[in-house]
């Protein structure tokens, strides 16, 4: 069943990259009390991921802020090590928090994972993006396709902050 608004987000534990590596944090330590910006892109590095998606919300991050948002955050489910190091090649470290479901975790749990493995990616999550506050589902965009960018990009989602 695939999350809605309304719906408060499932339990799971995703990977950043901390001073000293990895670090696990829960659900609920990244959105419990906060207003949270979430993108998820099927690959880092990928083409529209890396040079549509990705790049508006490094963009718009202060508009997005001004906003009373509190953080912006992607998910895709590279492994941590690949998460980081496209934050560094992209600039957005420091602006975005990347965080990796490795595991597709947080994809499968909300509904929102694809099957890549046609295409030798494995499990992989749809490209969406939503306005969480305190730990539950305000607005959400899932894109139709996963080369489009369209309703869950940077601008259509300022439109609804």
């Amino acid at each position: 069943m695939t999350i809605k608004v309304g719906d408060k987000l499932p339990q799971v534990t995703f990977r950043l990259m901390g001073a000293e590596g990895p670090v696990a944090k829960t659900t609920d330590e990244l959105f419990a009390g906060k207003t949270v910006v979430l993108f998820a892109v099927p690959g880092a590095f990928t083409p529209t991921c890396h040079k549509n998606h990705l790049p508006g919300f490094i963009a718009k991050a202060a508009d997005i802020k001004a906003k009373n948002v509190d953080a912006i955050m992607v998910t895709s489910t590279n492994d941590v090590f690949v998460m980081d190091a496209w934050a560094k090649a992209t600039g957005g470290a420091g602006l975005i928090e990347f965080l990796s479901d490795g595991n597709a975790d947080f994809a499968k749990a909300i509904g929102l994972s694809l099957d890549g493995s046609g295409f030798g990616l494995g499990t992989r999550s749809q490209r969406y993006s939503m306005i969480v506050k305190d730990g539950v589902v305000a607005a959400l965009n899932v894109e139709d396709g996963p080369g489009k960018a369209d309703i869950s990009g940077a601008e259509a989602l300022l439109a609804q902050l």
